[in-house]
């Protein structure tokens, strides 16, 4: 576990996403220093403008793309809550 100093660091210099259609989620990358930090956003997080019986991949990444300051923003709060080098974020992590 990283110190609370060291959440501090937390950069997302990759913009690269990808989607995971098994689990429903985009996963990204931030780093704290040295240490890879695995984020996840669940895809009910990127379908509010989505129907999400007829949406791909593509609709889930540009939806991500479009919301990626509130998901960076949301994924700096949780890893700072958190710490840990895995963090899934859903809705709550959005009110």
């Amino acid at each position: 576990m990283l110190t609370t100093e060291a959440a501090m660091t937390l950069s997302f210099p990759n913009p690269a996403r990808s989607y995971d259609e098994s689990k429903r989620r985009v996963r990204f990358l931030g780093h704290d220093g040295m240490f890879e930090v695995r984020f996840f956003v669940a895809a009910e997080v990127l379908s509010s403008d989505l129907v999400e019986r007829t949406a791909v991949s593509d609709d889930y990444l540009a939806s991500f793309d479009a919301l990626r300051p509130k998901i960076l923003k949301a994924a700096q709060a949780a890893y700072k809550a958190k710490n840990a080098q895995s963090i899934m974020l859903d809705l709550e992590n959005f009110k």
